[in-house]
């Protein structure tokens, strides 16, 4: 784990989130510190980091039956989202300990978010990123079942299609990496 110097310590509590993506095995995972006063708009900003995603689509967190994310009245279906801009997260719980994010609405990318411990203010600087497990899928590869085929894909050289995605992802893909300096590093650049 990187080491950072802290700028500045949340006030309040600390909360040590494990972010999962649905539908993936071997099960990539996140698991990161943010302060509780967080915005969810900020936490939107985290995931992306974390994950390595590239901040490329729309997106919306479900929590305890609400919807938030960026209100677009092109892409409102039902009831229009609560702004993430100014909703801490703590506040957005209400109680719950588990709620649900989702980027790019064609590949569908569900995560799955839990709060795992509730931590003192003073427990690290944040955000920061202290556990995970495999690499994120490329952008645009087709949510989880195309993902599946590109690593079918990419994994047998007489495969039809090995050479084509190669080319698409920009060269290799390592599908059990994890960088977590970089991941840090990110997260560092996040002002909270």
């Amino acid at each position: 784990m990187a080491t950072r110097k802290a700028a500045s310590r949340p006030s309040g509590h600390l909360l040590q989130l494990k972010i999962e993506l649905a539908g993936i095995k071997p099960t990539i995972w996140r698991r990161v510190v943010v302060p509780e006063t967080i915005t969810l708009g900020k936490l939107h900003q985290v995931i992306q980091a974390v994950m390595g995603w590239t901040n490329s689509h729309l997106h919306e967190f479900e929590i305890a039956g609400a919807r938030f994310g960026i209100p677009d009245p092109d892409y409102d279906f039902g009831e229009p989202l609560i702004s993430e801009t100014r909703v801490r997260l703590r506040k957005s719980l209400e109680g719950t300990v588990s709620f649900r994010y989702v980027y790019d609405f064609g590949d569908d990318w569900e995560h799955k978010i839990k709060v795992e411990k509730v931590l003192p203010a003073d427990a690290c600087p944040v955000p920061m990123c202290i556990g995970g497990a495999n690499a994120c899928p490329p952008e645009d590869v087709g949510g989880p079942y195309g993902y599946a085929d590109f690593l079918e894909a990419i994994a047998d050289p007489a495969h039809s299609e090995h050479d084509r995605m190669l080319e698409w992802n920009g060269g290799p893909f390592d599908p059990a990496a994890l960088d977590h300096d970089l991941i840090n590093k990110r997260l560092q650049s996040i002002k909270l």
